[in-house]
């Protein structure tokens, strides 16, 4: 047996340096605590290839190593993370990617650079960290690296840094910015009388009047002389040229005025000492200041392409523009791409793609923009394809029961996301997000599809929502996924809304049913200028993220009220006529099971069996039984009898098999079979028993097998949608740890050990087999905001 990731969704982590694009073609970001791999031009889409796992926390920093292929082991990447360490990766390796740990920080690493010394071929690395402190790393051996100097910052924090090689010298050069308005120069050289070179500070470019966020650097072409980029919070970019001097005389020194002010350009010179103790001369000078943003500059990145320099700048006010050097000299707007209006929040940082022909954004929720050059219309940049996902713990997903043709999931950050396969008329297939239903105020909690079409979700409030999907959404669903027969669909679009919008300071998705134009002049004074962004439009490709924050989201059509707490668990019937809900609890009042009908939409049964919080429940695809697993260390199983449910089993809370919270539980696709999981480490199978044993009567289910894992925790338990060839069950099992195992139910068989660098490094939250395919193919979703989608090849 073996095991494909079809899809992987997942979000840039919300810090300014958490992505870059490295020479091979492919991107790496910072996804929570792994670091994933996209590859944007995967059989004419995007794709994660790979997530590299090593840090235990937060991972702040991603920074490719240019040129260092060649120095101990292919050190390729390095990361930065709030667990406090520097991870050099080389991500060329097969199996583990981790090559070194820099461990000396005592808080998170925010900014890393590595530069190779060509003069020893040795790779040199930067590490600053929110201890106020920077520290500076070089191999020692083949299989070590020391920190070599520690830069006492006293109380400052480090945002950015670059480490460059001087011309004629050699020496190498540390830029970096803390909490200040100025940029720091330290140059390695041997004081005298020293045994070994040390960073010593040179120069600091004043100029900025807030803090400076970002740094970059490029050697200028046909020339020594190095071109260094500051970005600040002050909305500015400062263009810094250092040039090597024969002599330290000054060559200019003039005055401009600018903005009514009288302002100084000079040269400013330092001198730096090499290794044999001849002695170079350098000038500093501001070569341009640029100004056209209007919110704070978070990032920079040089490009040289065509034989010119390009510089992209990302800034908080939505844009991300290049700036191009005249033939005059004068560095002047050339692109700007971005978003006018909606409601995102700018962007975190930018890069070009090695050719420079494209340029790919990560804004604050954690989404990614990219955009191409025209080929045909030089100038005329379009978006491209992109993958996206949740930027907090995803902690529910659902299939749609009809066919099985897309996956749903929510998450603590608060929307609800359609993730389905995009098919090509070529027969490429590759998934990505298609609609995002619910964009709420509250942290969502748990979700239930009654139909294709149809949807109830609960969020950390005491309300159920019910969605039904716009005819807007039904039409580009079918166009992008290839849907042929859809009946649902059919009255969906006959019937339905066009789509739907969220009005100011409301948390309610309001229906949009017509789209006025310019024409409508007959209408009211007040209702010429609605209250929504919803505008219809056909889809030939997946949405951009500001198509799916504004044009992708469900009407709302129902609340039910009913709990007294915040929800926790919803399950609804197969024929999507009952729905399930459970909500926090303390009390066995509170615990209560409300059972809903969706036609009248109202209780028509409460059901008692628990005293703590119902984790989990699930009605058996014949609908003859609901199961429910509960804090309290006991499941449940309820049958259908007539119109209602009555309790008919119930385990023991102190004699039980289970002895911790039991997180999980899920049926088999014959209703023959369940399966519970705990927090004791034990996944336990239960089957039909008979009714009668000598005349007395037993419990409907009985076990039917213990899987027992040591000091693990289990969190979630899927079976998958028929049987194995062998006639036993496929069982998939989810851990605390963030493993994936596949099981043959019979004697708890392992078939198959999905690592956390395929699976998560986080809890699992949600397992699910995809329904009405040949092939098994199983949903899972994580507390580190990953979404995948295995195919399971027997």
């Amino acid at each position: 047996m073996s095991v494909e990731t079809i899809y992987t969704s997942a979000a840039c982590n919300r810090t300014p340096d958490s992505l870059d694009w490295g020479p091979d073609g492919l991107i790496y970001f910072a996804a929570n605590n792994a670091i994933a791999v996209f590859d944007p031009k995967y059989h004419g889409s995007v794709k994660i290839v790979r997530t590299l796992i090593g840090h235990k926390a937060r991972v702040n920093t991603v920074c490719v190593v240019r040129d260092g292929s060649e120095c101990h082991g292919g050190i390729d990447l390095l990361s930065g993370s709030d667990d406090g360490t520097c991870i050099l990766w080389n991500t060329k390796q097969d199996g583990g990617a981790v090559r070194y740990i820099l461990k000396g920080h005592t808080k998170g690493v925010t900014a890393v650079d590595a530069l190779v010394d060509t003069a020893t071929n040795n790779l040199i690395v930067a590490t600053g960290s929110v201890d106020s402190s920077i520290k500076l790393w070089q191999a020692t051996a083949e299989s070590t690296f020391e920190c070599i100097q520690t830069i006492d910052l006293r109380s400052g924090l480090t945002f950015a840094m670059k480490l460059f090689c001087l011309p004629r010298s050699n020496a190498v050069m540390l830029a970096y910015t803390t909490d200040t308005d100025v940029v720091k120069l330290c140059v390695r050289q041997k004081r005298t009388g020293a045994d070994e070179a040390t960073f010593e500070p040179v120069e600091q470019l004043k100029g900025h009047c807030d803090w400076v966020r970002g740094l970059d650097c490029i050697q200028l072409p046909d020339s020594e002389d190095w071109l260094l980029a500051s970005s600040s919070q002050d909305t500015f970019i400062r263009l810094w040229r250092i040039s090597p001097r024969t002599s330290l005389q000054k060559q200019k020194e003039f005055k401009e005025i600018l903005l009514e002010e009288d302002i100084t350009l000079e040269e400013r010179t330092f001198t730096v000492r090499a290794a044999d103790g001849a002695e170079y001369h350098y000038a500093l000078s501001l070569e341009s200041v640029l100004q056209g943003h209007e919110g704070w500059v978070y990032g920079v990145h040089f490009c040289m392409r065509d034989c010119k320099l390009h510089l992209l700048s990302s800034s908080i006010d939505k844009s991300l523009t290049v700036w191009t050097p005249s033939e005059s000299g004068v560095w002047v707007e050339s692109v700007r791409v971005g978003e006018v209006g909606g409601s995102s929040l700018g962007f975190y940082g930018g890069k070009f793609s090695p050719d420079g022909s494209s340029i790919i954004g990560h804004g604050f929720q954690g989404s990614f923009h990219l955009w191409r050059e025209d080929a045909e219309q030089p100038g005329l940049w379009k978006p491209g394809t992109i993958l996206g996902g949740h930027f907090g713990g995803v902690r529910d997903l659902a299939w749609d029961p009809a066919g099985g043709m897309y996956v749903v999931t929510l998450s603590a950050d608060q929307t609800t996301r359609i993730h389905a396969p995009w098919s090509r008329p070529e027969g490429e297939e590759t998934w990505h997000e298609l609609g995002r239903p619910q964009v709420h105020g509250y942290d969502m909690q748990c979700i239930t599809l009654l139909s294709r079409y149809r949807l109830a979700s609960a969020a950390e409030e005491k309300i159920i929502r019910i969605f039904q999907a716009p005819s807007n959404f039904v039409q580009n669903f079918r166009a992008l996924c290839g849907v042929v027969t859809d009946p649902e669909g059919d009255a969906v679009v006959e019937s339905n809304p066009m789509g739907a919008s969220v009005p100011s300071l409301g948390l309610s998705n309001k229906a949009v049913f017509e789209v006025e134009t310019p024409e409508t002049d007959s209408r009211h004074i007040k209702d010429m200028y609605p209250e929504h962004y919803f505008s219809p439009i056909a889809l030939e490709s997946p949405p951009a993220e500001e198509t799916l924050m504004q044009n992708t989201l469900w009407p709302e059509i129902q609340k039910l009220y009913g709990h007294g707490n915040e929800l926790y668990a919803i399950a609804s019937s197969p024929d999507g006529a009952l729905i399930a809900s459970g909500c926090r609890a303390t009390s066995t009042d509170q615990a209560q099971i409300l059972l809903w009908d969706t036609a009248s939409w109202r209780v028509v049964q409460q059901l008692s069996a628990h005293q703590l919080t119902v984790t989990q429940l699930a009605f058996a695809p014949n609908g003859q039984h609901l199961l429910s697993v509960s804090r309290d260390r006991t499941f449940s199983v309820f049958r259908r009898v007539s119109s209602a449910f009555e309790l008919v089993m119930r385990s023991d809370k102190t004699k039980g098999v289970h002895t911790r919270i039991i997180w999980c539980c899920d049926w088999s696709h014959d209703s023959e079979r369940f399966a519970t999981g705990s927090r004791d480490g034990k996944v336990v199978a239960w089957k039909a028993a008979n009714e009668e044993s000598n005349g007395a009567a037993v419990a409907p289910f009985e076990q039917a097998g213990v899987l027992e894992l040591k000091n693990e925790s289990i969190t979630a338990v899927a079976f998958g949608r028929r049987k194995l060839p062998d006639g036993r069950y496929l069982v998939a099992v989810g851990l605390e740890s963030g493993v994936i195992k596949l099981y043959a139910l019979g004697q708890w068989d392992l078939l198959l050990n999905i690592s956390e660098d395929h699976a998560h490094h986080l809890t699992v939250k949600r397992l699910s087999f995809r329904p009405h395919v040949e092939q098994h193919q199983l949903a899972s979703c994580g507390e580190d905001g990953l979404v995948r989608v295995y195919s399971i090849k027997l």
